[in-house]
């Protein structure tokens, strides 16, 4: 079994809070990949954090959480502090605490597909590509849980790797054209536990 560089303790107030979905957010931790196109579900993480007053500090499963309220209903917010391709394990964890199928399940990630500033919501659908959709997949019942997907780009075409690209920082023009984007992910999210997941595609799919 793979052990984690970082403690695993229990904490009493998300013991007590009895959450209905779980809201995560994908990225790389530290502060190597801050502000690198993979960590976009870590930046939108922070506009939910503002809307919602919480902060997502709390170390359990393997990851850093916040339970607080959001659309009227009570939600795990999570940051896995595993690398991107692990992320399934924080995710497969948080979900078998609180008995929750992946219905109840909302991942907000990167999308190089996606223009910079387009935001895609889905229902459900295939990895993509991605790595840590890929291991949600995998570890945590199968495909079906609504992911909000934030465009970064795709890489430049003189042989920039996908990897390489990723995991690159967001210049301070894109900065500021993410502003709006991951406001946008913050309210779809929301969207989703409100009004459901088809009200959220109607409202927010594009640019």
């Amino acid at each position: 079994m793979r052990k984690f560089p970082f403690p695993h303790f229990s904490d009493r107030r998300l013991r007590g809070a009895r959450v209905g979905r779980i809201v995560v957010f994908l990225g790389n931790p530290g502060e190597r990949y801050a502000k690198t196109r993979h960590n976009a579900g870590f930046m939108a993480a922070r506009a939910v954090e503002e809307r919602t007053g919480a902060r997502i500090d709390r170390l359990k499963f393997h990851a850093l959480t916040a339970a607080t309220e959001l659309g009227g209903e009570r939600v795990l917010l999570l940051k896995p502090q595993t690398f991107m391709n692990l992320s399934g394990d924080a995710v497969r964890e948080a979900m078998g605490f609180y008995k929750l199928a992946t219905d109840r399940l909302i991942v907000v990630s990167d999308d190089i597909a996606l223009e910079l500033g387009a935001l895609r919501v889905r229902p459900s659908g295939s990895a993509g590509g991605h790595n840590g959709l890929r291991d949600i997949i995998a570890k945590c019942g199968g495909e079906g849980f609504a992911r909000v997907r934030i465009g970064v780009g795709a890489p430049p075409d003189d042989g920039y790797e996908v990897a390489d690209w990723v995991l690159s920082r967001f210049d301070e023009a894109d900065i500021r054209k993410l502003g709006g984007v991951l406001e946008r992910a913050a309210s779809a999210v929301e969207t989703i536990i409100t009004s459901g997941v088809e009200r959220a595609m109607n409202n927010f799919n594009g640019n």
